[in-house]
């Protein structure tokens, strides 16, 4: 069997069909580049990818990073993968020419990322947290750190990291106990351990830059004292080369289920001295301006997700079409010839639902990196302003709902190839493993829950919520003249109006019983979840019955729009309509799970 790391025509279709990507060729910042610029772009990695990330993806999982005591063993590969994506200039490619850039759209870079992703996801992680780490020195940084950090880091000699969280917090950031001396040159003394740092050790590069959240002394207690650290492996003279080593070191390395070769640490800052930081805009705006990366890092983690389903379901799509077993119910004849597996129409179902997960979810992690570009290079004040507004709302839905129904298509993958699935010879159990990070990478369900409801859906008068609203009814506005999807208008409708329902019945009741308004606040995320793909579907089929309208498309085309118009009908069908039951357990505000005890259990 050969394997595909995406569909080449449906990457297309979302980049210039679904969202035209193709207009922001008419913004300033991108009128010296063109289509085929793009294209080419997007050729390059996946050359890179399908040469150097793809060709150790299962030897990276069976051959995990190795910590001697002093220092952190991992297959050549790797290396190899990190200098290729350096030198192809990916690390770069979205900062402007005068800053060494390709000045790239975001939604290039990102959709150039989720080949390398398809590809590796554990080796792409290097990268991907090394460009969060220098955008937030690019945004928040100084002239001075600026010039000294992100240099080596576009060029590939410094990777970076973001840590985060402690071994007795996960994501409860305000009560972090990693603390920060000031010093008489102005540079400050972290002292405190950081778990869970995912690449917080290396063999590939000769720097690594951590982003760090400690509390300076006498910092208000709370998410309010927290702020933000440049604190290197290796301390960087002022002429660019490394000096002595900092005073952070490698506690251990943890053994992850999946992601295997990207190195998961435990990393002591202050052994010794003080690990040498550099603190990061203003005191006590930490968390500020680290929600930069974290939101980067959680449509990063979505769109690791998508790819990591999308893969499953190519792979089970190719096996069902091969794999002969069995014959039809209607087919009596034992001595007749078996059918593929794919002529089964529980296969079908399997398949169908891995592709409303996967290219739904791919979908809806490309629209949210466009949001991301509109919100910069967008031509007015208020566009750029709108996208934020509705970034910012979708965000948790966006993280979430790839995350938790793409590793439902890995299981049905498995599902699919049957014994097959669960045996290393054959890759569906790795993508498996390697997505099950995902729901908790960057913020677990719940987490995501309590911000979009207790937060985010209020927040700034309901606006994000307001504009949500009014892209869906434009999208029905489009629908309800194309005869081949009227039929997904009302049930659209419908989710809409049951989300508006159940988040006026729940926002009329947060300020005077928070607790049962939130209790299931993870039911409203997957609700949301639902309704934002809905719409995702029903844009893509929008597009697609105008394309079906055209005359002189080929057989590969036609297959492949009404392919997408199946889909939407599955998602539609199958899915959508799982919200009434949870609209109904969220109006009665369903204590069950909140009025439980510890000694019932």
């Amino acid at each position: 069997m050969t394997q595909s790391l995406l569909n080449d025509r449906d990457l297309e279709f979302l980049l210039y069909e679904f969202l035209d990507t193709q207009a922001l060729l008419q913004r300033p910042r991108y009128e010296e580049h063109s289509r085929e610029v793009f294209d080419a772009t997007i050729d390059t990695a996946r050359t890179v990818a399908e040469k150097y990330f793809a060709n150790h993806n299962a030897k990276g999982d069976a051959n995990e990073p190795s910590f001697d005591g002093e220092s952190v063993e991992q297959i050549p590969e790797t290396k190899e993968a990190w200098d290729a994506f350096a030198k192809a200039g990916f690390l770069a490619a979205h900062y402007d020419f005068e800053d060494d850039g390709m000045q790239m759209p975001e939604i290039i870079l990102r959709a150039s990322m989720a080949i390398m992703t398809a590809a590796n996801i554990a080796t792409t992680g290097y990268p991907f947290l090394s460009i969060g780490a220098a955008n937030l020195i690019q945004s928040f940084g100084s002239d001075e750190q600026r010039a000294r950090f992100i240099p080596p880091m576009q060029q590939g000699r410094f990777a970076g990291t973001m840590a985060l969280t402690e071994p007795g917090q996960g994501s409860a950031l305000g009560d972090i106990t990693t603390t920060a001396r000031i010093t008489e040159d102005g540079s400050y003394r972290l002292s405190g351990q950081k778990m869970f740092i995912s690449g917080g050790d290396q063999s590939i590069t000769e720097n690594i830059v951590h982003m760090v959240l400690a509390k300076i002394e006498g910092a208000p207690v709370g998410v309010k004292g927290i702020s933000l650290f440049i604190c290197p492996k290796f301390l960087v003279k002022e002429d660019g080369t490394l000096g002595e080593r900092n005073d952070v070191a490698l506690a251990g390395l943890l053994h992850k289920m999946g992601y295997r070769n990207t190195t998961s640490t435990v990393l002591n800052f202050g052994e010794n001295d003080g690990a040498v930081g550099y603190l990061v805009g203003e005191p006590h705006k930490g968390l500020h301006y680290m929600f930069q990366m974290m939101n980067e890092a959680r449509i990063g983690v979505a769109l690791g997700a998508a790819v990591l389903g999308y893969q499953g379901y190519l792979f089970s799509l190719e096996y069902a079409r091969e794999r002969p077993q069995g014959r039809l119910p209607s087919n009596r004849d034992p001595a007749s010839k078996q059918v593929s597996i794919i002529q089964h129409a529980d296969v079908r179902r399997m398949l169908l639902a891995q592709k409303a997960y996967s290219e739904g979810a791919l979908a809806m992690c490309l629209y949210a990196s466009a949001l991301f570009e509109d919100s910069h290079t967008a031509d007015t004040e208020e566009e750029r302003r709108d996208a934020t507004l509705l970034l910012d709302l979708i965000t948790p839905m966006v993280k979430s709902w790839p995350s938790k129904y793409c590793l439902k298509a890995n299981e049905l993958a498995i599902q699919v190839l049957g014994g097959s699935g669960y045996i290393r010879e054959y890759p569906v159990e790795q993508y498996y493993r390697d997505n099950r990070l995902n729901p908790i990478h960057e913020g677990t369900e719940a987490i995501h829950g309590l911000d979009v409801l207790g937060r985010k859906v209020a927040m700034n008068g309901g606006a994000g919520l307001k504009l949500f609203n009014e892209a869906v009814k434009a999208s029905l506005g489009e629908a309800e003249h194309l005869p081949a999807v009227t039929e997904f208008t009302q049930p659209m409708l419908h989710g809409l109006d049951t989300l508006n329902g159940v988040t006026e019945a729940l926002l009329g009741n947060l300020a005077h019983d928070p607790d049962t308004t939130l209790a299931n606040a993870t039911v409203y995320l997957d609700l949301f979840g639902r309704v934002l793909a809905g719409w995702i579907w029903l844009k893509q089929a929008v597009v697609a019955a105008r394309a079906l309208d055209n005359d002189g498309l080929s057989a590969a085309d036609l297959n492949f729009y009404r392919g997408k118009l199946q889909a939407t009908r599955y998602y539609f069908q199958w899915e959508l309509p799982e919200i009434d039951a949870q609209a109904s357990l969220l109006k009665r505000l369903d204590s069950v799970p909140l009025d439980m005890r510890d000694e019932w259990f």
